[in-house]
């Protein structure tokens, strides 16, 4: 029997989606809903052909809400010819951003776990309720089909409370669940397996440092295959600097704002998480643009290189000290895996800890998993394609025929 697994990730005024053949791990069609609710909503979308190409295609039009996305998404999966309905899914996988510490692994969705998600909108108020959304709507259209929750806190829940806990009063903890719980940890998890794959080892037996640098950045240590601790916190905005989020920044910065600026703590939440990062220092968040203004002399650009590669440089750092000894570092994202000059800036003085990029290895462009460390050094530096997309759809398919996970 072929296993078909839809993966939708599901924003605010959009459908992400895949649909995989998990015989093979192929993608059969995907596609972007975008401006849901708008006068003009556009899906971009692409479907496997009988030869193996790809065609690709754009449909116009107005979607009034995540229910017509669903059924537009349907039907031109029908028109495709890889399903006649969705009802012949052997399952759905949705990313859900949060999972806080309810959530240590996928589950098969219930009214329980509905109201479990729901429970959590506070600790993600821009993710959750749009994740929520399509898991409302695609159990109405597909009643019969079993669908999975992936949560991208999951992986991380791992770590030791000496990583997940701040040092702020404990009922804070106990009360308001204010704690690490890090973030990106679906990609962490692929690439951690795919990067022990490549090394010849048993994921048990490794230890990693693995970054994903997109626009959203973190930075992650794999102990034998679990996340011991990782760089963003209760939210997205802590760690790494990002293309419009800070990252790490003295919490005092935020009363000093308050008081000599008089903005509100929404116009510094909003400062923080949309005008910040790379965007902030030079004016663009998206790193092919600040590598070219560099190149061209902007002095801005080239200070938001060197802030991105050394706050990267200071993790990998204090990361390999957490682990005590390192087998890899792997780059992943948008940013890890195009961006050699990121690459080599961040690796840069870290000779002493055994960490040496070749130029030449660092500079050959490939889409698949490769290493680019030099001869002499101790430390495997790789680049690993991150694919989240495929990460949920084995999640969901393992957790649709393995036992149901207990809701704690």
């Amino acid at each position: 029997m072929t296993v078909r697994i839809l993966v939708i990730n599901s924003g605010s005024s959009s459908i992400k989606y895949q649909l995989f053949d998990m015989g093979d791990s192929s993608v059969l069609t995907s596609g972007l809903l975008e401006r849901i609710g708008e006068v003009t909503s556009h899906l971009k979308y692409r479907g496997k052909k009988d030869d193996g190409s790809y065609e690709e295609a754009d449909w116009e039009g107005r979607i009034a809400d995540h229910r017509e996305g669903m059924r537009l998404i349907s039907d031109i999966t029908a028109r495709l010819g890889v399903l006649r309905d969705l009802s012949e899914l052997s399952g759905i996988g949705h990313r859900v951003v949060h999972g806080a510490e309810t959530f240590h692994e996928p589950v098969i969705i219930d009214d329980t776990v509905i109201d479990c998600v729901r429970e959590m909108i506070p600790l993600a108020p821009l993710h959750n309720p749009a994740n929520l959304t399509g898991i409302e709507v695609t159990r109405a259209i597909c009643p019969g089909v079993p669908q999975v929750a992936v949560f991208d806190t999951a992986f991380h829940q791992s770590m030791p409370p000496g990583a997940y806990r701040y040092a702020l009063p404990k009922n804070l903890y106990e009360k308001l669940r204010v704690r690490r719980y890090g973030f990106h940890g679906t990609s962490h998890a692929y690439v951690a397996k795919q990067a022990a794959s490549h090394l010849g080892r048993n994921l048990a037996e490794v230890n990693l440092i693995t970054l994903h640098l997109g626009n959203g950045a973190s930075a992650t240590a794999v102990k034998g295959g679990l996340s011991v601790d990782t760089s963003m916190g209760m939210t997205p905005l802590e760690g790494l600097v990002m293309g419009t989020r800070c990252g790490d920044i003295d919490p005092a910065i935020h009363f000093y704002l308050y008081r000599s600026s008089r903005m509100s703590f929404e116009q510094i939440e909003s400062l923080l998480n949309k005008e910040s990062g790379l965007k902030g220092i030079c004016g663009v968040n998206d790193m092919r643009e600040v590598g070219r203004l560099a190149d061209g002399g902007d002095q801005d650009a080239d200070l938001a290189i060197e802030i991105f590669c050394r706050r990267i440089k200071k993790y990998i750092g204090a990361y390999y000290a957490v682990l005590g000894a390192l087998d890899a570092v792997v780059f992943t994202g948008g940013i890890g895996e195009n961006a050699a000059f990121i690459r080599n800036r961040s690796c840069q003085g870290l000779e002493a800890l055994g960490i040496v990029i070749s130029e030449v290895r660092n500079e050959s462009p490939s889409r698949l998993t490769r290493e680019i460390q030099a001869e002499d050094s101790k430390i495997k530096i790789l680049v690993v394609p991150t694919n989240e997309e495929l990460e949920i759809a084995v999640q969901t398919a393992r957790t649709i025929s393995g036992p149901r996970a207990v809701i704690k």
